[in-house]
């Protein structure tokens, strides 16, 4: 069966391995989700068993017919199990702070019933349906930022995620907001019955911190990118060597991601007349001289992380786990954030180095040397030109720099000592976003000086593709004759790093 369906824009839930492409793929063509026959086999078996399970034990099941976390040794009666679900759900709705964006939104809804649909969870078909009804339809749950520590899973954020199954909560729908009992009646659905395990199935999970962890990876893979594209312009606006970047440097010290960005760099300067040029200096600032060095251990790290997301996405994090075809409900520790908290932090200080050799081109480029006037104006001291650009790059870089204080290194206590210690995977997540965020406006800001920088190097020009780059960006970006409000320059940059087709230039 074909994971992605181009012609029709369907996607069928089953269990072969997702991957980033794919995934990708999906959401930009809005394709639709279908259980597979496989899936709805898996499901309903793993259901069966445990409502049969249940009908001939007594046994306590944690989260099954016993109270949560500190409460595991209470015991619920059977006629109160779903009572018990809904209760969970509802109590454990706690977020706070900023709504997340639809997008990650979206994504957690996807995550969800991918992990349901591997048949370990003992969920009922039709609310798994109608978490598809809702990715299908774009009604999205709202959710907030804060609530998760990062282990019992994100329960406050699935909570919110998971409350319009029942006709609580809220959700958007086509830009607007909406109670979910309003929405569910404007579309004729009735609330789903949850039966015994389906809410501390549908809250415990790492969905949350996997769906931010997806959307920086995402955003990240393209800003790499962008990073050895933007250097590679200001290697030659300031008329920098391409030495540094030979493949024999490389070859004596083989970082996988060094000698991809030696390589991309060459590429990307091939036939550029600047850097054909003879060279005055004999060496380059270190921002420039070690660019391979610098982004290539920035793309090692965004590798390994992307590794532990794509592992963690295509595993059943929630708890207990039922193992039906060997009579097992197992209680563990899936939920544990752990493998993401690290990989955050360690994503969030990669990108943060992107940035920050960025702003150090971008203050090299200023700086009055190799024949360009200061802060790359004219007339200096009548006009400031790119001056304070530089400043909130600055500002920016800092910004990051604190953001990379760790996460995973925290631990508070919860549920009166029975959760000792937790991940906080998901304030690594969630600053893993901002510090994405960051980075773009960081290279943009540096897109707009080189750019500017290489205007002075005329009438000699770059190479074909980075000339084409710079053209393109100037009809959205004129050159800079006399100061002007560059905050819009700043925000058109950032929008062409958006818009530009990166495919293009691969």
């Amino acid at each position: 069966m074909a994971l992605l369906s181009v012609q029709d824009k369907l996607h069928y839930i089953n269990p072969e391995l997702l991957t980033r492409d794919l995934i990708e793929k999906m959401m930009d063509q809005q394709a639709k989700l279908i259980l597979s026959d496989d899936s709805i086999e898996k499901i309903t078996h793993c259901r069966a068993y445990l409502d049969d399970k249940l009908s001939h034990s007594d046994a306590l099941f944690y989260g099954i017919n016993t109270g949560f976390g500190y409460l595991q040794n209470v015991q619920i009666d059977k006629e109160q199990i779903a009572h018990l679900q809904y209760n969970l759900l509802q109590s454990h709705a706690c977020g706070l702070g900023e709504e997340v964006p639809a997008s990650i939104v979206k994504l957690m809804l996807f995550l969800k019933i991918q992990s349901l649909a591997y048949g370990h969870s003992g969920v009922q078909l039709q609310t798994v349906q109608r978490l598809i009804d809702f990715y299908n339809y774009d009604i999205l749950p709202v959710v907030y930022t804060q609530g998760s520590l990062g282990a019992s899973g994100d329960l406050s954020p699935l909570s919110h995620m998971s409350l319009p199954l029942i006709g609580l909560g809220e959700v958007y729908f086509q830009g607007n907001k909406y109670h979910s009992q309003d929405l569910l009646t404007k579309f004729g659905w009735t609330p789903i019955d949850l039966s015994s395990k389906e809410g501390i199935a549908l809250i415990n999970g790492t969905q949350f911190m996997s769906a931010y962890g997806l959307h920086c990876l995402m955003q990240a893979a393209r800003l790499i990118k962008w990073a050895d594209v933007i250097s590679a312009i200001s290697v030659d606006a300031f008329d920098g060597s391409a030495e540094p970047f030979h493949e024999r440097i490389h070859a004596v010290r083989p970082h996988k991601g060094q000698i991809q960005t030696a390589a991309r760099l060459r590429n990307l300067l091939k036939h550029s007349p600047i850097c054909n040029l003879p060279k005055k200096q004999v060496q380059d600032p270190y921002s420039f001289r070690c660019i391979p060095q610098v982004h290539g251990a920035s793309k090692d790290a965004f590798a390994h992380v992307n590794d532990i997301v794509l592992q963690e996405i295509n595993s059943v994090t929630d708890n207990p786990n039922i193992f039906p075809d060997d009579d097992l409900i197992l209680s563990g520790g899936n939920f544990h954030g752990q493998p993401l908290a690290l990989g955050f932090d360690y994503l969030c200080m990669a990108m943060a180095e992107l940035g920050n050799i960025s702003e150090r081109r971008t203050y090299q480029l200023l700086s009055g040397q190799r024949g360009l006037p200061l802060f790359l104006v004219k007339n200096p001291g009548l006009h400031s030109g790119l001056m304070i650009p530089q400043y909130t790059a600055a500002g920016i870089v800092s910004e990051n720099k604190q953001l990379c204080t760790p996460s995973s290194v925290d631990s508070i206590t919860s549920s009166n000592g029975q959760e000792d210690h937790v991940s906080m995977g998901a304030n690594g997540a969630t600053k893993c976003f901002r510090v994405i965020n960051n980075l773009e406006k960081v290279l943009a800001i540096e897109l707009l000086t080189a750019s500017q920088a290489l205007e002075f190097r005329r009438p000699l020009q770059t190479s074909v593709v980075l000339e084409d780059i710079v053209a393109k960006f100037r009809q959205l970006v004129p050159f800079n004759e006399t100061d002007r409000v560059l905050s819009t320059d700043m925000h058109r940059a950032i929008e062409f790093l958006r818009a530009y087709p990166l495919s293009a230039i691969d």
